[in-house]
């Protein structure tokens, strides 16, 4: 035990410890002043914020948020790293994500390799690079340096082919190869509904196993049940059911529980909902040692982790937003210890990244690990009473989830049935009803958006496999809004436009006023201040002001705007009694079925 000297500095070790309850009784005093009289737990309750899958975070955390040991960096159960060096040195692997040749060379690639990526990841087959141009794609690389994971759908067995084809045409040692060849039977059927055959990656599985010891055969791609819009328990529910559908698969064919878990890694789509993103992590870890322990082999629980930002989270509108998202996800799965990183570019919803895009992405990592000295800490969350009780109830719900998904008969079963996209609907209907209501805003679509922002333009991407399980983004119903708006200021040379009508002095109108601008250009309706209601080129207005004045002045004002042509006369605040008034935008409305609604009166189409 060390003692520290006595330097004359007492600071708070006179004040006696504040206990749980005289915090609590704090909080029922706030509580009091807005109204709610509630005591005790309940008080707390009143602050905690509901997640999905039934979690909930609380305001206050401490030593009684007890949760499970997470044990030791690299050993069982992994919640802290699978590895005791908290992953590859110098930081995780900074892997780059190509889906073309850049005028048929592979000078991006080179580039990216140059400028501080570690391994590559590349879409070959329908919708990537033709799996015949895979030797142009490599041209320059130290295939015994860096590590390739191939992603090739229904073309894999081609493209293992070709990849190990050109270790042994170049040279390379097979113990010094590394990557994944990315056979991935069950992802390709949740993209595409269509099953594949197994037999020919068990038989990849034994030859890497047998001869390429650093190279995996089998990915486990979760990206597809988060893409459809599942929730991070059903993420990892369902990587989980996969990962044990090839366990069994693998061992069947002669291989050991060892060795099958050997040739897996597990996708994980990272978020800028940090803390989660953290927690999913940890949790998939713990999770995976326990089916290893179970399978008989807990020293093959440690499960390989690649994190890639979430395609849902990025937006089309305002793209420049998506650095700072991609920013926040890439450092929470650094801190959640994922293994390898892929850092989409912020332009990645809008075509093919241009070079800049790309050096931005890229160079994300490169800062957490190199200026941030992210890499530097073994799990920079362990200990926080926060992540590991997060991480205990978030791995508890996935493990519900897997059960249920394995009590149906397992993965394969629940996708052919149309339970499991049934599921992930239910959820995303769920979160889409936050999105709508601006619950869980998107900064620069729902909240801030800027109508004159200038579009950024980019070559199309190829198009992805389709037919399985839907893709969603979180800004789809509002760019669907905006959609509008550019048609019809293409067609007509101005957008859709509502008048504010502001009531009062600015104190008492600029709070709603503002909030009322921010709404209706989230659906691409440009709000007008300045002048009268006949002079502003609208045909709808919305009154702006305090509650106490629209008492006296908001019918009288209605009646106002009907007369000089108003057809739809909306109030800022809460719904009233206000003659005259046609409804009301607040804090909380459906504001997609508000503009939605509001675009069809201006007969937007």
């Amino acid at each position: 035990m060390t003692v520290l000297p006595d330097d004359g500095l007492s600071l708070a070790a006179e004040f006696p410890d504040a206990t749980h309850e005289q915090w609590q009784r704090l909080v029922e005093g706030v509580l009091r002043k807005s109204g709610k009289e509630v005591s005790g737990a309940a008080a707390e309750d009143a602050l905690s914020t509901t997640l999905e899958d039934g979690l909930r975070t609380r305001p206050l955390y401490t030593a009684r948020d007890a949760a499970p040991d997470a044990g030791l960096p690299g050993f069982a159960p992994f919640v802290r790293g699978s590895r005791p060096e908290g992953g590859i040195a110098g930081g995780w692997d900074v892997r780059q994500r190509h889906t073309t040749l850049a005028g048929g060379t592979a000078d991006a690639v080179l580039t990216d390799l140059e400028n501080g990526v570690t391994s590559l990841w590349l879409v070959l087959g329908s919708g990537g690079i033709p799996v015949s141009e895979l030797g142009r794609a490599l041209d320059g690389v130290y295939l015994d340096l860096a590590p390739i994971v191939l992603d090739a759908r229904a073309e894999t067995e081609a493209a293992a082919g070709a990849l190990l084809g050109l270790y042994e045409e170049r040279g390379v040692d097979p113990k010094a190869a590394r990557g994944n060849l990315g056979a991935d039977p069950l992802g390709h059927e949740a993209r595409t509904g269509t099953p594949q055959n197994f037999a020919p990656f068990a038989e990849l599985a034994a030859r890497c196993a047998e001869t390429y010891p650093a190279v995996r055969a089998l990915t486990v791609d979760a990206l597809p049940y988060h893409e459809a819009g599942g929730s991070a328990a059903q993420e990892l529910g369902a990587s989980l059911a996969t990962g044990v559908a090839y366990l069994r698969e693998l061992t069947e064919a002669g291989l050991s529980v060892e060795q099958a878990a050997g040739q897996l890694e597990f996708r994980y789509a990272a978020t800028a909902d940090q803390f989660l993103t953290i927690a999913k992590l940890r949790a998939a870890r713990r999770l995976w040692a326990r089916i290893a322990e179970v399978c008989g082999a807990p020293g093959a629980g440690a499960q390989t982790q690649h994190a890639v930002t979430s395609p849902v989270m990025m937006t089309r509108r305002d793209p420049w937003v998506n650095m700072l998202r991609t920013t926040i996800a890439t450092l929470a799965a650094g801190v959640g210890g994922a293994d390898s990183v892929t850092v989409l570019p912020f332009d990645h919803t809008l075509g093919l990244p241009d070079a800049f895009a790309r050096r931005i992405a890229r160079n994300t990592s490169t800062i957490l690990i190199e200026e941030s000295h992210l890499a530097r800490v073994i799990d920079p969350a362990g200990g926080s009473w926060y992540v590991e009780r997060l991480t205990d109830e978030l791995a508890h719900s996935a493990w519900a989830f897997f059960r249920s998904i394995e009590g149906d008969g397992g993965q394969a079963a629940v996708l052919r049935s149309g339970r499991l996209g049934a599921d992930l609907a239910a959820t995303w209907a769920e979160r889409s009803e936050k999105l709508a209501k601006r619950r869980e805003p998107i900064t620069g679509v729902s909240e801030f958006p800027l109508l004159s922002e200038k579009p950024v333009r980019r070559q199309a991407a190829p198009e992805q496999p389709s037919g399985g399980l839907p893709r969603v983004r979180r800004d789809e119903a509002y760019e669907e809004l905006r959609a509008r708006s550019d048609a019809h200021l293409a067609a007509t040379g101005s957008r859709p436009r509502v008048y504010l009508a502001t009531l009062g002095s600015a104190a008492d109108y600029t709070a709603r006023s503002t909030f009322a601008a921010n709404l209706f250009q989230a659906g691409g309706i440009e709000p007008v201040a300045e002048g009268g209601f006949e002079d502003s080129g609208a045909t709808e207005a919305v009154l702006c002001s305090s509650d106490a004045l629209y008492a006296e002045q908001a019918a009288p004002a209605a009646e106002a705007l009907r007369a000089a042509g108003a057809r739809h006369v909306f109030l800022a605040g809460r719904p009233a009694d206000h003659p005259g008034v046609d409804s009301y935008v607040f804090a909380g409305c459906d504001a997609v079925a508000v503009l939605s609604a509001t675009l069809d009166r201006m007969g937007v189409s």
